[in-house]
């Protein structure tokens, strides 16, 4: 597929402790499934990846344990693939963070600071990725998208 452009991506953003982690992961892929450029007008993306904690709850018993209401930081490492007017991944980068924001926002609120999206390698997904790491993809991609982010995972 000629014109698919592959970006390595982590997400990153702190939500609460009793979060359902696969249902993150989905919002995030999900989220990404039609991006709109800055300037108006649409494209398709795929996200394929990994969800996980990326901190260690610290045990109810011990001292300065978090409370219900503090927060832990959950990660998704992915390749995302999209096809369309975005020629560079800096761009796309941008879109895809103003699509994640929106998606985590709208369904967990504003705990603070908004979701960071970046542009990684692929290494960093398969050393990075531990092995308790819950997949998700995008729902509904095109299968043009679905074969380039698949080939890649």
């Amino acid at each position: 597929m000629g014109d698919a452009l592959i970006v390595p991506v982590l997400v990153t953003t702190d939500l609460l402790p009793g979060t359902d982690l696969a249902a993150f992961g989905q919002l995030v892929a999900d989220a990404v499934g039609t991006l709109q450029c800055e300037g108006g007008g649409w494209y398709p993306g795929d996200l394929g990846g990994a969800t996980f904690w990326l901190d260690r709850p610290v045990p109810p018993q011990a001292p300065g344990h978090l409370a219900p209401e503090q927060l832990r930081c959950a990660a998704m490492l992915g390749l995302l693939s999209t096809r369309g007017p975005r020629g560079s991944a800096k761009d796309v980068l941008a879109d895809v963070r103003a699509a994640i924001v929106a998606a985590v926002v709208g369904q967990y609120g504003d705990l603070g600071s908004p979701p960071a999206v970046l542009g990684i390698t692929n290494a960093d997904i398969r050393e990075r990725t531990p092995e308790t790491a819950i997949i998700a993809a995008t729902r509904h991609p095109s299968s043009e998208l679905a074969a380039a982010t698949r080939l890649y995972l």
